[in-house]
């Protein structure tokens, strides 16, 4: 861009007329250069010379233009050709997820009038349902009052501020004649669902109307009659083909040979540094685990601490499994457990994730980890411990006393941990061991997850247990609760899921290892081997 001519006079303004006209050659040039016939190739490419060529603001000579910058510029983004479909949401997705109105993209949205009744039947209550129906209803509010023209002809769902989404809103306006076999009852919420799934279908043929629902016996109802009809899938953080990322990855037999020629190490401290490069890097996260085991060779365990382009940056781990780094008397018995470990007492790490079977270690680990750095190390003042308080059998009902009593029964691992922890203590003796105990309940406090709303924590070890019972919007409520110096630990065995209508797909440990994955300062370890007892690990794999 030019720059203005210079002042004639001392001290008068600048004169932006030569300014304003550069501009505005400026634009209207780029105005020209937008439109372009589409490119057949990225090949050699002829291309008229108005449409290839610009000029140069300085020295009026043409310029050339690169073809593929141009095409980056101009090349519209890619959107979906086939025809719309029209999804029929059942009341339990939108009490599922509030949001789903706006999960569908180009496609249209129906909702029948039995739909709003059940919503209406639903509000209250301080109950999660509750909540999501009071929230729908409220988004179907904003809607229709976004929505200036007659509501026959649809509202389109961007009218709200969400632009990723050009499908429209339909309510059911008028009855609909439908005819459904006379041993299903007419009066259920259900089948006039069905129904109206089966009038539209052939009002709007040959256009595929799809009923949306997470009722499973819904969907086979569906199907016998001929009816389209899916699950709810936007909620699923992993498809069913899909893996859980597991934190740690096996490098290859040799991995050696064909990286020892472009391969640096330096030594820092007790640890060992090594970049490389290589078609590995690619598959790597940051603060991911990688070992390389072979017969006659020493074997490496090593956490990858950068990433620059293609080379990355591995760094050797400290080694729990001897006695001499046991943590609060612990020490490490696997592979995975050392991983959990660096992970637990790396001060540079704000989330950790756990995952793995029964007797893993999960629990454990965390605890002794968290008293070493809240007694021995004063990193943190205290450990906040809380879990879902879902029943694996039925309720037991209500409890009295405090917050902390009416936790006790749901706070039993805690309880058997503690105890192996303080036997650790062999050489105090009775009195010692005693008042270590007090000592360890004085800095460990037990937090219904009922009461996290609006409290922020600060300097604090916060234990998440059984996290796999948890749904995304509750792990996003107890994350967030995190201030200067947190550090929240999230376990869980996604094998033993208690909440109803939560899948490992779909739970809110699977949705925070997934989100967290390569994040600087979080980290995951899923734990493979069973440490409790035999008794246990043959349980977990024959049961």
């Amino acid at each position: 861009m030019p720059l203005p001519p210079a002042p004639a006079k001392r001290a008068a303004l600048l004169n932006t007329e030569g300014l304003d006209a550069a501009i505005t050659t400026k634009s209207r040039n780029a105005r020209k250069s937008a439109v372009r016939p589409k490119q057949a190739s990225t090949a050699e490419i002829s291309v008229a010379p108005q449409e290839a060529k610009a000029v140069s603001p300085v020295s009026r000579k043409p310029i050339s233009i690169p073809a593929n910058k141009v095409e980056r510029k101009t090349s519209p983004k890619k959107k979906h050709t086939g025809p719309a479909k029209l999804f029929v949401l059942d009341t339990n997705v939108l009490m599922h997820d509030p949001m789903c109105l706006f999960r569908f993209e180009e496609h249209d949205v129906y909702l029948p009038m039995i739909v709003l009744e059940e919503l209406d039947g639903h509000k209250k209550g301080m109950t999660e349902v509750a909540r999501n129906a009071r929230q729908t209803s409220r988004s179907l509010d904003a809607l229709v009052a976004s929505h200036e023209a007659d509501i026959l002809t649809g509202i389109q769902l961007d009218g709200t501020g969400h632009i990723e989404v050009s499908g429209r809103l339909f309510f059911q306006t008028e009855p609909l004649d439908f005819t459904l076999p006379s041993s299903l009852p007419q009066g259920k919420a259900d089948n006039q669902i069905l129904g109206v799934v089966e009038a539209l279908r052939v009002k709007h043929a040959p256009r595929e109307v799809v009923l949306v629902s997470k009722d499973i016996n819904m969907r086979v109802k569906a199907r016998a009659l001929g009816l389209a009809a899916e699950d709810y899938q936007n909620d699923k953080t992993l498809e069913d083909g899909d893996l859980l990322y597991s934190g740690a990855m096996a490098l290859p037999e040799d991995f050696w040979l064909k990286h020892a020629k472009e391969v640096e190490s330096w030594q820092s401290g007790s640890h060992t540094f090594y970049r490389l490069s290589g078609p590995l890097v690619p598959d790597l996260h940051i603060n991911q685990f990688v070992y390389h085991e072979s017969a006659g060779e020493p074997s490496l365990y090593a956490r990858v601490t950068e990433i620059r382009g293609n080379t990355v940056v591995l760094k050797t781990l400290k080694d729990f499994t001897h006695l001499k780094n046991a943590v609060w008397g612990v020490t490490t018995r696997n592979r995975e457990q050392n991983f959990a470990m660096n992970l637990l007492t790396d001060p540079e790490i704000d989330f950790v994730t756990l995952t793995g079977t029964a007797g893993t270690g999960k629990t454990l680990m965390a605890l002794a980890a968290g008293l070493t750095q809240v007694l021995d190390d004063r990193r943190y003042t205290e450990i906040i411990m809380t879990r879902a308080t879902v029943s694996v059998g039925e309720d037991i009902g209500f409890l009295p006393g405090t917050e902390e009593e009416k936790m006790g029964p749901w706070m039993g691992a805690l309880d058997d941990n503690l105890e192996v922890l303080a036997k650790t203590e062999t050489s105090a003796g009775e009195w010692g061991r005693a008042a270590t105990n007090d000592l360890i309940r004085s800095r460990i406090k037990v937090k219904s997850l009922n009461f996290m709303r609006g409290r922020t924590f600060l300097n604090k070890y916060l234990i998440i247990d059984e996290a796999q019972n948890l749904t995304p919007k509750q792990i996003k409520t107890l994350i967030t609760r995190a201030g200067p110096g947190t550090k929240i630990i999230c376990m869980g065995n996604l094998a033993q899921i208690d909440t109803p209508y939560l899948t490992e797909g779909s739970s809110g440990l699977t949705y925070a290892v997934d989100r967290f994955k390569g994040w600087p300062h979080g980290g995951h370890i899923t734990l493979a081997r069973g440490e409790r007892s035999r008794l246990a690990d043959f349980a977990s794999e024959v049961l």
